[in-house]
């Protein structure tokens, strides 16, 4: 951005010192340093546009290793401003305050430092809708969206009330957007950790589900009544193994929930348990559906091949997301 000189910075013709003074040079100097440090402030407490700021912010990013740079500049100033990104576009000459600047600034140095967009935001888009977010709860991935859309299929959107069983709920995004899209549905959502299920709370309330679901703080199924049986168990289950924590991105790694991400030293702690525990929570007929690791389907089939031999459970199938990963697996109990 360019800027004019401001009148005070001209410099004023001094009287000439005695010779052989250095009186001459201190004055001046002393005159310039402090004019240019009343420019530099002038500078920085100057209105930006749209356009500017996010083109300072593209580039601290771009030097942190932040990918998609300019988009991730542009969603944090959306933040600020209270707008959405298509504003952003369609009025990129417009002005934003200083107070505005200022707080654009502290957001693109937290992401440059490695905080995750969303904890920023304290926003995720999840099945299209808007869910709250913070440093309790895992951020809703892209991939999940594929439970939820194998859930729907199996569940009616008409006839008599389906009853969900939500395990490590988290921020509500899979149980809330199933009830949102099933107004005939209701559910339970589990967490181990009680400021993941007030999140979750709270994002029902935002999509209309409250009154449908029960929040309980449970591990697995511990505090949930033997005697209830679900239609459908949905699950995004801790799965990262041990040896996977550190190698995994920092904005994950040292941001995110580990209670919500590591199940011990092969990732598959979690998923034995709610393999096990499953059938008793269920009706026959009732479907379990659960989320794995990019590297679990073969030891995952391991797992229930003894269960479906058994003639208890049949594999319906276990789905690729959008990348080709077995992703989502889908089991039906059968008595």
């Amino acid at each position: 951005m360019r800027c004019a000189f401001p009148k005070s910075f001209e410099v004023s013709e001094t009287p000439r010192p005695p010779s052989g003074s250095n009186f001459c040079c201190l004055t001046v100097g002393s005159t310039i340093s402090k004019r240019v440090a009343n420019l530099q402030f002038e500078f920085e407490a100057m209105r930006s546009s749209i356009a500017e700021a996010i083109l300072q912010g593209t580039h601290k990013l771009r030097k942190a290793g932040v990918p998609e740079a300019r988009r991730e500049a542009g969603s944090l100033l959306a933040h600020v401003i209270d707008r959405d990104r298509s504003f952003i576009i369609s009025h990129a000459e417009d002005q934003i305050t200083s107070e505005e600047m200022a707080r654009f600034a502290d957001l693109v140095d937290g992401r440059a430092k490695g905080k995750p967009l969303q904890h920023l935001t304290g926003h995720q888009e999840f099945f299209g809708l808007d869910f709250e977010v913070n440093q309790d709860v895992l951020i809703p991935r892209p991939e999940t969206e594929l439970l939820v859309e194998t859930a729907l299929k199996l569940l009616p959107n008409s006839g008599a009330a389906n009853s969900i069983c939500d395990v490590g709920t988290g921020s509500g995004c899979v149980a809330v957007t199933l009830l949102h899209e099933r107004t005939n549905a209701c559910g339970v959502a589990l967490d181990i950790s009680p400021a993941a299920i007030e999140v979750a709370k709270r994002n029902a309330a935002r999509h209309g589900a409250f009154d449908r679901l029960e929040f309980l703080v449970s591990d697995c199924f511990a505090e949930v009544d033997r005697e209830q049986a679900f239609d459908m168990i949905v699950s995004n289950p801790p799965y990262v193994s041990l040896h996977d924590l550190e190698g995994l991105q920092k904005e994950v790694r040292d941001y995110e929930p580990h209670l919500a991400l590591e199940a011990g030293a092969d990732g598959l702690a979690i998923i034995r348990r709610l393999l096990v525990d499953a059938g008793t929570y269920l009706k026959p007929g009732g479907h379990f559906l659960f989320e794995i690791g990019f590297d679990q389907r073969a030891a995952v089939e391991g797992l229930i091949a003894p269960m479906v031999s058994s003639g208890s459970w049949e594999l319906l199938d276990i789905y690729p997301d959008l990348q080709g990963i077995p992703r989502t697996v889908s089991l039906e109990k059968l008595t």
